[in-house]
């Protein structure tokens, strides 16, 4: 009898502690998943939320905290946003805070901004708090030194500040700083270019920002110009003289290429020359050589008699006196030359 009475006292031990840890596991379990103190917060805040809609985002592995803290926040500041929206933006990798908080500035300031352009601007890469910023306190772009020429050759350095305010209904799809930069520096250089004279854009800066304003270099960017100011002019390099003087460079060198080609074949002209001269005094000396032959056969042959021979080289030796006293004879002619 004692050991059945102390089998089933035994027993209601054992089942009376299992319960109490299935309890105690049942607790846990229930605020690991529901979490009362932000469910409470959102609550008092006036921004309830249910408690099916925070244990299912627990459940998703999203910062709960964070959503709520956002949604009550949009709440108080008079936002009509949806905390699901909240929840989808952050799983399509968005910042949450950000857009809740470009909402409520452009909210502040009566700009028409509604929750899902807001979302837009931020998955497209855009800083949508930044862009409402800029809305309402505009922004001045500051472009780099532009170079232009004038019609007479004078190149200026330009530098402009461009006053811009964006424009929240391009911001998708809408291009940045960088287009304006480039508009603002291509109204420059066609203004400039357009000058007669340099001196005519040192008088009138203002021609610049009156010809860039009335392009519309806005148009399809995510900005709206207010105004261009031209911060500084500076003359440069005289590009036309500096071309001129390119040209001239190269016209010489070309004259003189030309001239050096024209040497170079008179040389080779001169030298063919000279080469014919040799070759015919070669012919001369070898016909020369065979002037005695030729006369000793007449002689044997009674063609040419004593006396004309006599007489031939008296006449040779007379020439040779006179050419002597001349100075052309063969003997002058080559110590001349030495």
């Amino acid at each position: 009898m004692l050991s059945f009475l102390l089998a089933a006292t035994d027993s209601s031990t054992v089942g009376l502690i299992v319960g109490i840890v299935l309890i105690v596991v049942a607790i846990v379990a229930f605020f690991a998943l529901v979490p009362l103190g932000l469910w409470f917060r959102a609550l008092v805040s006036g921004a309830s939320v249910s408690m099916a809609k925070l244990v299912g985002m627990r459940l998703r592995k999203i910062k709960i905290g964070m959503i709520v803290d956002a949604y009550i926040t949009g709440k108080k500041a008079g936002l009509d946003i949806n905390i699901s929206e909240l929840e989808t933006h952050y799983m399509a990798k968005g910042d949450v805070l950000k857009v809740v908080n470009a909402l409520i500035s452009a909210h502040s300031a009566n700009i028409d901004l509604t929750t899902k352009t807001a979302m837009a601007i931020d998955l497209a890469g855009r800083d949508v708090l930044n862009a409402v910023k800029v809305s309402v306190n505009p922004k001045v772009i500051e472009t780099p030194i532009i170079a232009a020429i004038a019609k007479d050759g004078i190149e200026l350095r330009c530098k402009a500040r461009v006053t811009v305010r964006a424009n929240i209904s391009r911001l998708i799809g809408g291009s940045g700083e960088e287009t304006i930069i480039a508009r603002v520096g291509e109204g420059i250089v066609t203004t400039v270019g357009s000058a007669t004279t340099h001196k005519d854009v040192l008088e009138n800066p203002d021609r610049i920002s009156k010809t860039v304003l009335a392009k519309g270099l806005d148009s399809g960017t995510a900005y709206e110009i207010l105004s261009i100011d031209i911060a500084d002019v500076d003359v440069g390099r005289n590009i036309g003289a500096q071309l001129q003087m390119d040209q001239a460079e190269a016209d010489k060198r070309i004259a003189q290429a030309k001239a050096e080609e024209r040497r170079a074949m008179a040389v080779a002209s001169e030298q063919e020359m000279k080469a014919k001269t040799q070759e015919m005094r070669a012919i001369v000396i070898e016909a020369e050589a065979e002037v005695p032959k030729a006369m000793a056969e007449a002689l044997r042959s009674g063609k040419l008699g004593v006396m004309d021979y006599y007489n031939m080289q008296n006449l040779q030796a007379d020439t040779n006196m006179r050419n002597s006293i001349s100075g052309n004879s063969p003997e002058n002619k080559e110590s001349s030359k030495k």
